[in-house]
């Protein structure tokens, strides 16, 4: 399974989609389907996005296919995160979130490590440089889980 798409919330969706698609080597563009939102794309790797809502928006099922509905924005933690590989350099990664505003800093999760970035949203994605991503791969199976944490199968 490859995941390919994600949504999110912001309060600034295009500050928040153009800040994505420079970590993912992409581009922002606005995403008319959902008035306000901007779409994240990755660079060239067969269609990896990350939807930017306007805060408070819901997905809902319409009578023909998804509709979106407006509301007041939410403002608690949420468990929502996302870990997405980046074309950049540890160190460019760290920049382009200090310009934005956002936290960013170098953490060890077990089988990977990843730069921890925390938006201005609250939200925090995990981004990871070819090294990393190249960890992540060798170190995130079921496997590997098993003998690190001692679960069962």
């Amino acid at each position: 399974m490859t995941l390919l798409r994600v949504s999110i919330a912001a309060r600034a969706p295009a500050a928040m989609a153009q800040t994505l698609a420079r970590i993912l080597g992409g581009e922002a563009l606005p995403f008319p389907p959902c008035p306000g939102a901007w779409i994240a794309f990755a660079r060239d790797d067969g269609g990896t996005a990350v939807e930017v809502y306007p805060a408070g928006t819901r997905v809902t099922k319409g009578p023909d296919a998804v509709a979106f509905q407006g509301g007041p924005p939410r403002r608690a933690a949420s468990a929502t995160h996302l870990t997405v590989a980046s074309p950049l350099a540890a160190t460019e990664i760290e920049t382009l979130a200090d310009t934005a505003g956002w936290t960013a800093r170098p953490c060890e999760r077990g089988p990977f490590a990843c730069i921890e970035v925390w938006t201005g949203e609250g939200l925090l994605i995990e981004v990871l440089d070819a090294a990393m991503l190249s960890d992540y791969r060798d170190g995130m199976a079921a496997a590997n889980w098993r003998a690190m944490y001692g679960t069962e199968e």
